[in-house]
């Protein structure tokens, strides 16, 4: 603390005397009296004499107000005015005026308190933990405390902070509290911390900042809130500006959608209060942090994607083709759509398709243009319509073409009155002002970048320069400007013309030996290059050289020697008799050294303090720095080893061909093969379904066993000597169903049969394709041989199974035979049963009639049998089932076993029911001979007839039990 008594020694107009002392004793009395609320007071004098004497307050009292804020947490009114204290020490915010030169000073006082203060980092701990408690006039002047400390030495407290146990945590909750003054101060406190600190920055968005900040915005009224919302917004950009995870966490919480109702503007934009102005500048600066081109390309894509889902970049088109936006909000929302559609097709197209709400409609696109071509424009906006031009042409070919397309002669007579994109560059690249000139000369260039189509449909362009001249090509009217120089009269800088046409020139010939060959055609282009290199001329004049050089570079490099008089070789002697190769490589170098070079390539967006400082295109540093180099070494090779690369190129480009050949009959070869792949799928799971046909039709065969082996049992039945109710009941009731599930099943099983066949036809014909394939692939290719090898094995093993599927289905064929021919016997030994068994007690007439229907019968069976052999035998042939198959299997199965079930309870039931009965006869029978003896014992006379009536009944049920017994 000495440097402290040193500057309160030092300075001029201290305190006197006695409030030095009156300070002494009050620090005595917080130190000593035993009275909280002696303490108290001596706390509240220091606080109301710490704004006037900051110096020797602080110097006595600190270490005094701190042991406060550690012993007596349970006063709040003291632990407020400590804090108050202790802010008005550190801050220095509320100072006093006081004499310029003590100025610096006292305003270094509040760092070095802020370095005492932290020193002991418990002190720190100590506050954080004070922001818990609830009291207003605790946590007020704690926040108020902290945030004056991360204003003079942040970085130190933030190291702090972090290492403390939830800090950040405790520092969240302010957010959400119910007081508005301590929720407000909580956010600029949360704007202190997260200040260049990427750790807190991350700690503090996983702690829901996103959620509340968005929410408090919303509560303010968005853009049409107070100061709360713009620091919310300042807050937000310093959670997520250069920070790719909280970027990446605001994206996946669904936070891009929440932003669209911020830029809802109403039709009458007229009176805008500046705090408006300040809160949407601050929501688009916050949108541009969220696609800025230095973010990684992933990132900036998938957040692109968002605003278009979401309708914010529809939203942000509204606010560019609205009317009465202020002037600095239109500019930052061009940049801001700029940079939303940058290298995004799918905002690219949307932007394309933006009219303007005139009549008639005009694109969004147009009108812009209209914009950067008038020179009353303000400079800002001109410079930010190239910008979004420039964004919309990035890595958008389709864009691109159609820009170059409103050149061509065809679309501009289609169009007819209507101004296009291209028409309005040219009329910029040829009017008097010479910023125009640059403006439309970068834009065209962009129309051309890394699109060697479009170099060449620029060349066919045609301009009508005078009335009664022949056109000429839109390259032949840039050289001829270029050449003309400062003769014409023009606005502005006298250079920004000639670099504009030079930098067009030069992407336009790169990567182009066509249009190399269009500008070397004209003869008054090399000599005038090479005379604008060979001059001393001035600095100013530097610059224009070394684009021209660059320019004669592009031609000697990307030149294709069409030309005999400006082949390679005579171009390389020519720079050498006229400039000399080091001259001319020096006058190259002037583009990379030039002091605008280096901040023009920094980033995309042109931003220029004034028009002076246009010069240079961000693109266009790339394509110097990838020029410049095999530009030297050009110049520099001899005319063998220009042979020699010659030789290599052509080399190469046969290679290229042959590869290019072998790649196509790869890609031929690879189609056929996995059209066989599919094949042999294909078949793969038709033998699948084969073989569960096979198990199916197995199944069914066991089935039809069952079925004949309860038909041999009902026959079986009916050959019994039987009484005629009995037989007529068998023939006439289960003999008929069986026959009708037999027609029904012979049905199905008839269709089934057609289907089968004309899926056998299916695979065999299928079968012979593959073998024709495999015979062509193998004669057109080698390489495939192997493979087709293995599909003809495959075909081979499916040729197999099909063999094996057959045999079973024969097999099977074999067993129905079998089943048929025992069904026959049956039949037969059924009707021989029914001719030789006699019915006693009835008349000779009954009995033939009865014999005669049971032979009428027995032969419609016969009938119905031998139809049943014939449909069967055709069954023989089937070759695979169907899955519906199953279904009704397994439906036919469930009926029967459900029948099966009903039958077995019935029959349990009917037997129960006889037991009983005869449990109660036998009952009846005992209580009637005990009731006889009874009567006996009684003296009572029992007749013989009654016992010979119960000993009649006895045998009558004794018969009947007999016959009963006889029939099952």
């Amino acid at each position: 603390m000495n440097f402290l008594r040193g500057v309160m020694g030092g300075q001029s107009a201290g305190p006197q005397h006695t409030e030095a002392e009156t300070i002494q004793k009050l620090c005595d009395r917080v130190a000593s009296s035993t009275l909280l609320d002696d303490r108290r007071n001596a706390v509240r004098a220091l606080k109301s004499l710490s704004k006037k004497y900051r110096l020797e307050v602080g110097i006595q009292a600190m270490e005094h107000l701190v042991h406060v804020l550690q012993t007596d947490r349970s006063d709040s009114e003291i632990i407020g005015y400590a804090l108050d204290t202790l802010y008005n020490i550190i801050s220095n915010e509320e100072e006093e005026e006081v004499e310029e030169n003590s100025t610096r000073q006292s305003e270094d006082l509040g760092s070095q308190f802020t370095e005492i203060f932290i020193k002991q980092h418990e002190n720190v701990t100590l506050l954080l933990s004070l922001l818990e408690e609830f009291d207003f006039h605790v946590r007020w002047p704690g926040v108020k405390l902290l945030t004056s400390l991360l204003k003079q030495l942040g970085p130190q407290v933030q190291q702090i902070i972090l290492v403390s146990p939830m800090g950040v945590s405790r520092l969240m909750d302010l957010l959400a509290d119910s007081r508005e003054v301590i929720r407000n101060d909580g956010v600029l406190l949360l704007q202190a911390l997260t200040r260049s600190n990427g750790a807190i920055q991350k700690i503090v968005a996983f702690e829901n900042a996103f959620e509340r900040l968005l929410d408090i915005i919303t509560e303010e009224g968005n853009s049409d809130g107070g100061i709360v919302v713009e620091d919310c917004l300042i807050l937000l950009q310093n959670l997520l500006k250069n920070n790719n995870s909280n970027q990446n966490f605001f994206k996946e919480g669904s936070y891009i959608q929440r932003m669209k109702p911020w830029f809802e503007v109403g039709d009458d934009n007229s009176g805008w209060s500046a705090q408006k102005a300040t809160n949407l500048h601050l929501m688009l600066q916050l949108v541009r942090v969220l696609v800025s081109p230095t973010n990684p390309p992933g990132a900036t894509s998938s957040c692109q994607k968002a605003m278009f889902q979401c309708g914010l970049l529809q939203q942000l088109c509204t606010i560019l083709m609205a009317t009465g936006v202020p002037a600095d909000i239109l500019t930052e929302t061009i940049n801001t759509v700029s940079e939303v559609i940058r290298g995004c097709q799918v905002n690219q197209d949307y932007f394309a398709s933006v009219n303007a709400p005139s009549n008639p409609p005009r694109p969004a696109i147009v009108v812009l243009l209209m914009s950067m071509v008038n020179e009353r424009q303000p400079f800002v906006l001109r410079c930010a319509v190239l910008y979004c031009f420039q964004c919309f042409l990035y890595k958008n070919q389709k864009g691109q073409g159609e820009i170059v397309s409103t050149l061509l002669p065809s679309t501009i007579d289609a169009m007819g009155n209507s101004v296009s994109a291209g028409q309005l560059l040219c009329g910029g690249l040829f009017s008097t002002d010479s910023l125009s000139n640059w403006y439309a000369a970068v834009a065209l260039a962009h129309a051309l970048q890394e699109n060697a189509t479009q170099k060449e449909q620029l060349l066919r362009v045609q301009l009508a320069t005078n009335i009664g001249n022949p056109p000429v090509s839109l390259l032949q009217q840039c050289t001829n400007i270029l050449s003309q120089g400062d003769k014409i009269d023009r606005r502005g800088s006298k250079i920004q013309t000639r670099v504009g046409l030079l930098m067009l020139l030069c992407t336009w010939l790169s990567n182009c030996p066509i249009a190399v060959t269009h500008f070397l055609h004209n003869s008054a282009n090399v000599p005038f290059l090479t005379g604008q290199i060979a001059e001393n001329l001035g600095e100013e004049e530097q610059l224009v050289q070394g684009l021209c050089a660059l320019l004669l570079g592009i031609s000697i490099y990307f030149n294709d020697n069409s030309l005999e008089s400006y082949m390679k070789e005579k171009l390389k002697q020519l720079i050498e008799k006229r400039i000399g190769k080091e001259n001319f490589i020096e006058k190259l170098g002037f583009i990379s050294k030039h002091e605008l070079y280096s901040r023009a390539s920094q980033k995309p967006q042109p931003n220029f303090p004034s028009p002076e400082y246009v010069i240079f295109d961000h693109e266009f540093t790339k394509l110097v720095k990838e020029l410049e180099g095999v530009i030297t070494k050009a110049i520099y090779k001899s005319s063998e080893e220009d042979k020699k690369e010659e030789e290599v190129k052509k080399t190469l480009e046969q290679h290229d061909n042959i590869v290019t050949h072998y790649k196509n009959m790869i890609r031929e070869q690879d189609l056929q093969l996995e059209e066989l792949k599919q094949q042999v799928s294909t078949l793969k799971c038709q033998n699948e379904q084969l073989q569960t046909a096979v198990t199916q039709q197995v199944s069914q065969i066991q089935q039809h066993k069952d079925q004949y082996n309860l038909l041999k049992v009902h026959l079986g039945k009916d050959s019994q000597p039987q009484g005629p109710h009995s037989n007529s009941a068998q023939m006439n009731g289960i003999q008929p169903e069986e026959m009708n599930r037999l027609r029904e099943e012979i049905q199905e099983l008839k269709s089934k049969q057609e289907l089968l066949q004309s899926q056998l036809a299916e695979k065999d014909s299928l079968i012979e394709n593959l073998k024709s394939s495999q015979t062509t692939a193998g004669r057109n290719e080698q390489s495939s041989a192997t493979t087709l090898v293995a599909d003809s094995e495959k075909i081979a093993e499916l040729k197999e199974e099909l063999a094996t599927l057959k045999s079973q289905l024969n097999s099977q064929s074999v067993e129905i035979t079998q089943l048929q021919t025992e069904k026959q016997e049956l039949v037969q030994k059924a009707e021989a049963c029914a001719k030789s068994v006699p019915v006693q007690g009835e008349s000779e007439s009954v009995t033939a009639a009865k014999s005669t229907d049971v032979e009428g019968r027995l032969s419609a069976l016969l009938q119905e049998t031998k139809e049943l052999k014939n449909e069967i035998k055709a069954l023989s042939e089937e070759r695979t089932a169907i899955k519906a198959q199953l279904d009704s299997s397994n439906s036919t199965i469930a009926i029967l076993q459900n029948e099966k079930k009903r039958l077995e309870l019935e029959i349990t039931d009917s037997r129960k029911e006889q037991d009983d009965l005869l449990v109660l006869l036998a009952d009846q029978d005992q209580k009637i001979l005990s009731l006889k003896n009874k009567l006996k014992e009684l003296g009572h006379p029992v007749e013989e007839e009654d016992e010979l009536e119960s000993g009649d009944q006895e045998d009558e049920e004794d018969e009947t039990e007999d016959s009963g017994k006889d029939q099952d």
